[in-house]
């Protein structure tokens, strides 16, 4: 049976659809098969238009049960979010608190900075503010000797966890900035709705896992996100995959 779907999706899902390298187009989350479609687009720069990207590239492939995923980096992207390193005027809580950030540097176990820079630090800081930034700071010191990972994060909240340090882009063009969260991202995906009909999510996703920003639909469960896009099938940057539809497979 799974020979005859791959023959059936390989004849009818246009090549512009095809899995990113290493990425499976589909997976099984409760019994329940899905597609999760890459759509690939050009370099996207400050000052694009989100809808009119939505438009040229995403909606040839929309149909009605299909959830349209979009990444924050794009969102963010257009919001002119971003912002080049130099620009951060970092304190000294920045500095101090990106030490501290495991990220395994110089070791096989490294996957990127994350938030050991002091720019990114900084950005966090700004997002979630200095009283809920050294609360949750303090909370992460207390609990992180007993096991207990994460609090850090989890305190500070999804918007600030979703700053990006300078040089986690994989596009030259973008390698020395750093980019903030992205602005009303609830908003964003209910307007999406409502311009093109269809359950819209905007989705923080790396090799850590993913979670969402903004949801057209709170009843769309975050477990069921984590376990679509545990494997990152979008990619990071260079795949330039920033839209994928995820649809249910034919039987």
């Amino acid at each position: 049976m799974r020979d005859v779907f791959f023959w059936y999706t390989a004849s009818v899902m246009p090549p512009s659809l095809a899995p990113n390298k290493g990425k499976k187009l589909d997976v099984t989350i409760e019994g329940i098969r899905y597609l999760r479609l890459p759509i690939k687009t050009r370099l996207i720069r400050v000052g694009d238009d989100l809808f009119e990207l939505l438009k040229r590239y995403v909606v040839p492939h929309l149909r009605p049960d299909d959830i349209l995923f979009v990444s924050e980096k794009i969102v963010c992207i257009t919001q002119n979010r971003i912002i080049h390193r130099d620009a951060v005027k970092t304190s000294w809580l920045a500095r101090f608190l990106a030490s501290k950030v495991r990220n395994y540097y110089g070791t096989p176990q490294f996957r990127g900075l994350g938030h050991g820079t002091a720019p990114a630090m900084q950005l966090l800081i700004e997002e979630a503010g200095y009283p809920r930034t050294l609360f949750a700071a303090a909370v992460s010191a207390l609990t992180r000797p007993l096991g207990i990972g994460g609090a850090f994060y989890y305190l500070v909240g999804k918007q600030a966890k979703s700053i990006d340090c300078p040089m986690s882009w994989t596009i030259d063009e973008f390698k020395e900035y750093a980019k903030r969260a992205p602005l009303h991202p609830d908003g964003v995906a209910r307007s999406i709705k409502r311009e093109f009909g269809v359950e819209t999510v905007i989705v923080d996703a790396n090799y850590r896992g993913a979670f969402s920003l903004g949801k057209s639909n709170s009843s769309i469960p975050e477990k069921f996100i984590r376990e679509l896009l545990s494997d990152n099938p979008a990619g990071q940057d260079s795949e330039m995959t920033p839209f994928f539809l995820v649809r249910k497979a034919p039987e």
